[in-house]
């Protein structure tokens, strides 16, 4: 009895000791502008489309989206928790999470503990002048809770920033009355993609309605007056990119904006855009675009619009835009996942880069970007390399035949 106590003591501690490595509890990484951050949550329907992820006929889409800006934060309130504090939604939320990861729900508990650098529902910071905004678009299949640190950042700059959960394309969207919606939509053939990616470009011109509605007043909130409707931009991750660049290029709303890393599911007729634009990619974009050269000639759909995109990419830079790759990182450091456990490394789906180093590296060079395209400063790193940041590689348009 008393060796298999001892053995048992040595077990747990030993696995202890894994999990704390290789699951800690984590913050995100810490601001670097000079403002506090306030969020908040809404709930929003577009009753002139009908939802076609469901069987129900009646129907309408609904979307989840979070706003992130300045505060003061003059109640002192306490730093918000980056999944739902009420224990019932939270079990809900990451019984889906578990489900899209294949991983015991008991492994993600610790996930409860993780804060954020943003407060709940405090009172925007008053300005002289309305702020800027940026809408950002996950990737298929993940969540808005994973670009919270990019949300962050920007807010703490002196942006408004709304992120949005397109449902039924994440691995799970909480609404407010208890119901969790999962992935339902495949989208591995270009005609799938190209039909989901409409969906997701009509989800970010909605939220434009609203934002729209927040600034006059049509929708009541702290809000109205307090957004630059001149100033607009878009930017999102993988499959959320792609919808950025779509949208940019359709809605006239939309001043500039920023792709990190996603493949184009719409390429006929967008050759001509002539807004300010930058492609981020990660470092395999070298060794992808190398070995591309090779099957260019290939007739194959995918090559084709894999050509069709390299097009894209040399007008936005003869244009004054901006293609970029980072040495280092994989796809996955364009969000917050890098951040949950050094097993994501592992599975390799992040590169070899420090998380906080890649992370600091995307969020310097959108910031940038956006100041420049929305605010009228900045815009140095954007202009080419610099010693600050080697990894970042510039594209330059001559190398795209």
């Amino acid at each position: 009895m008393k060796y298999s106590l001892s053995s048992l003591i040595v077990i747990l501690l030993v696995g202890s000791t894994v999990l704390s490595v290789y699951l800690p509890v984590f913050n995100l990484p810490k601001l670097d502008g000079p403002e506090k951050v306030g969020t908040q949550t809404f709930h929003l329907t577009d009753q002139n489309r009908d939802e076609i992820f469901t069987e129900d006929q009646s129907d309408k889409r609904e979307l989840m989206v979070q706003v992130w800006y300045p505060t003061e934060n003059s109640n002192n309130n306490k730093r918000d928790t980056l999944f739902p504090k009420d224990k019932e939604m939270f079990k809900k939320y990451i019984q889906s999470f578990s489900n899209s990861l294949k991983l015991p729900e008991f492994l993600l508990d610790y996930l409860k503990y993780s804060q954020t650098n943003s407060y709940e529902n405090v009172e925007i910071l008053p300005s002289t002048s309305p702020y800027p905004v940026v809408l950002l678009s996950h990737g298929m299949g993940t969540s808005r809770v994973l670009h919270v640190s990019q949300a962050e950042n920007l807010a703490s700059h002196g942006y408004i920033v709304v992120t949005i959960d397109h449902t039924y394309s994440t691995f799970a969207t909480l609404f407010p009355d208890g119901r969790v919606t999962d992935y339902k939509k495949s989208t591995t053939t270009l005609d799938e993609r190209t039909k989901t990616g409409s969906i997701w470009t009509k989800d970010v011109e909605f939220v434009i309605d609203q934002i729209e509605k927040l600034n006059s007043g049509a929708i009541e909130s702290q809000f109205k007056g307090k957004i630059d409707l001149d100033h607009i931009g878009a930017m999102g991750h993988s499959f959320g990119g792609a919808t950025a660049f779509n949208a940019t290029y359709l809605d006239q709303r939309i001043k500039a904006g920023v792709n990190m890393d996603g493949s184009l599911y719409e390429v006929e007729n967008r050759d001509d855009i002539n807004k300010p634009f930058m492609f981020i990619r990660s470092g395999s974009f070298e060794d992808w675009f190398a070995n591309f050269e090779i099957d260019r000639n290939s007739d194959d759909e995918v090559t084709k619009s894999l050509s069709d995109e390299l097009h894209i990419m040399k007008n936005v830079m003869n244009h004054g835009g901006k293609v970029i790759y980072v040495e280092g990182t994989q796809h996955f450091n364009f969000t917050d996942l890098q951040f949950y456990s050094e097993l994501v490394k592992l599975s390799g789906i992040t590169g070899d880069i420090n998380g906080k180093r890649g992370s600091n590296i995307v969020n310097q060079y959108v910031l940038d970007f956006f100041n420049k395209q929305l605010k009228g400063t900045g815009g140095d790193l954007i202009q080419g390399p610099n010693d600050l940041y080697p990894e970042v590689k510039f594209v330059d348009p001559e190398e795209i035949k």
